[in-house]
């Protein structure tokens, strides 16, 4: 234990030495404010779904536990993503592993101080955002102080757990893979973690829910809410834990608890005995070249831009051949294509023949407001490819400066590489949805025009405030999205599409009954449908222009 307090110490005096000033201090204070709005607010709407479940007699209890029971085992989901690809980085891709390693430290305890702060770091956000939905369950009833105990002690296990199994993967996928296939591993974990989190959401079938007429009976359908989702599965546990303690049932609680936890320590000292035989050999196996899945070749690509002899040539040809050789961030593309799978299978499994308003309207409807969740994919996707690109540089940054390219072309080249794929999934994705929907011709146009303008202006927000903000020795591009200036573009990519949803809002809806109801749209309305999306061109067009210049100056300030 002295070797692994020894080797955690360097991460402690990182944090606790660390001088802030002015300007560290005030990104402090706005993302801790923005991170207190959105726990307070997930807490409000928590609250607030409780409230009207316990509304309902009879199986008011039953849903709010089958809530908690789906949202229990999609943070175990999660939490394996999260930590599968923070463990591979932290035991076999760090930088400073070199050093660790010429230390005489024992493997072993190199992997388990290591491993204690992959689980830090992949679970604490996933946690912290839970908080607000299980402190709403309290509230709704009336749990005493050992309920918040337990709660601290349930999720601290499933943590734990979730990153015990990931280090077991990954140490076993790492020794048996050829050293050169090292990179690849991200991709076939990123898959299998694809497919877990995908069969994990279906499993729960959250629509049958609200849609008792899928059950023979009342009874069944009863039967179905109240029986838990696996008794195997360490969420069961978690959530058997907490059902009781919120039931004023301790014993039950405390047995649950006690059963989370010692499948914990049993992993953890798995993980512990594995690391012995596993570890090093993994870690010298990654020391090797890397094998690529699909190779590029440089022929090709200068035959393509044979007639153009210029810096945009050069840097365009450079941001193709790097896409395609980093394959480390590959794996982000399998979670990306589960959440959109399951985003677009909702919209059709949606019973809106049976809903109590008129069908044409609510279709409309959710079409409306399919704009304003396609954007938020959206930004998600930037976040995670675009914001890095500048950061993805790394300490080679320098050859951009010292290239006769200006970083005007260089903002302005990754602002084009990106956008085409961008555009193609977002209209794909719009377009879809619709389709499910059936939405009419012109609703199916406003989306599609609405989402073509959202596109670049959610992009170059990307761009440009990635290079406003750079990190140079980041090891992982994700931690980038976490950082001040991943923070402020989610919060000013929000801003944008709640801005041109608001705008939209009113004319489509004068619209849309005039339709309906056969009337004729006045001259006033006619101006102010005009002005409406006069103005969310110019929203889109500007915050093009403002954020890619904005990015440009600081940049070129900066170097």
């Amino acid at each position: 234990m002295m070797d692994i307090a020894i080797l955690l110490k360097p991460r402690w005096w990182a944090i606790a030495n660390r001088r802030l000033n002015k300007r560290h201090t005030v990104q402090m204070l706005v993302l801790s404010s923005v991170g207190l709005v959105f726990w307070i607010v997930g807490y409000a709407i928590s609250l607030r779904v409780l409230t009207h479940f316990q509304k309902a007699q009879d199986i008011g209890d039953l849903l709010a536990f089958k809530l908690l029971s789906i949202i229990l085992i999609t943070v175990f989901s999660l939490m394996i993503f999260s930590t599968i690809l923070t463990s591979l980085s932290k035991l076999y891709l760090s930088r400073d592993l070199l050093l660790a390693h010429a230390l005489p430290v024992p493997a072993d305890h190199l992997f388990f101080a290591r491993w204690i702060e992959s689980t830090i770091d992949s679970a604490w956000m996933v946690i912290l955002f839970t908080l607000p939905i299980l402190l709403a369950y309290g509230r709704i009833y009336s749990a005493g102080p050992f309920y918040y105990v337990n709660m601290i002690l349930v999720l601290s296990a499933l943590c734990i757990i979730a990153s015990a199994i990931s280090a077991l993967v990954v140490q076993a996928s790492v020794w048996l893979a050829p050293a050169s296939r090292l990179q690849s591993l991200f991709v076939i974990l990123g898959f299998a973690a694809f497919i877990v989190l995908y069969i994990a959401f279906r499993l729960s079938r959250p629509e049958r829910l609200v849609d008792p007429e899928t059950f023979s009976s009342v009874l069944y359908y009863m039967e179905h809410l109240r029986a838990p989702s696996s008794r195997f599965l360490p969420s069961a546990w978690c959530y058997q834990s907490l059902r009781d303690a919120l039931l004023s049932r301790p014993t039950g609680a405390m047995l649950n608890t006690g059963m989370a936890w010692s499948f914990a320590i049993f992993l953890t000292c798995i993980n512990l005995l594995a690391a012995g035989p596993l570890y090093f050999k993994g870690y010298s196996r990654s020391q090797t070249a890397s094998f690529t899945i699909f190779q590029t070749r440089d022929p090709l690509m200068n035959r393509l831009f044979a007639k153009h002899h210029s810096p945009f040539r050069g840097l365009f040809i450079k941001e193709v051949l790097c896409f395609f050789r980093d394959q480390t961030q590959w794996s982000q593309l399998f979670l990306i294509g589960a959440l959109i799978i399951i985003y677009v299978y909702n919209y059709s499994v949606l019973p809106l023949e049976k809903a109590p308003i008129q069908t044409a309207y609510l279709q409309n409807l959710l079409s409306f407001l399919n704009m304003a969740l396609a954007g938020f994919v959206l930004t998600a996707v930037t976040a995670r490819f675009a914001f890095p690109a500048v950061s993805s540089e790394g300490p080679a940054f320098w050859i951009i400066r010292s290239s006769p390219a200006s970083i005007k072309s260089y903002l302005w080249i990754k602002f084009f590489i990106y956008l085409l794929p961008m555009f193609i999934l977002a209209e794909i994705l719009i377009v879809a949805t619709n389709l499910m929907l059936n939405v009419t011709p012109w609703m199916m146009a406003l989306s599609v025009i609405t989402i073509a303008l959202l596109t670049p202006a959610i992009l170059a927000m990307g761009i440009g405030l990635g290079a406003a903000y750079p990190d140079f020795n980041l090891e992982n591009p994700a931690q980038a999205v976490t950082s001040f200036g991943g923070m402020t573009f989610m919060m000013l990519s929000s801003a944008v599409i709640g801005a041109v949803v608001i705008l939209e809002a009113g004319p489509v809806y004068r619209l849309f009954m005039a339709g309906i109801r056969k009337l004729t749209l006045s001259p006033l309305q006619k101006i102010w449908l005009t002005c409406s999306f006069t103005l969310v061109v110019l929203i889109c067009v500007m915050t093009v222009i403002l954020s890619m210049r904005y990015g440009i100056q600081k940049l070129e300030n900066r170097y």
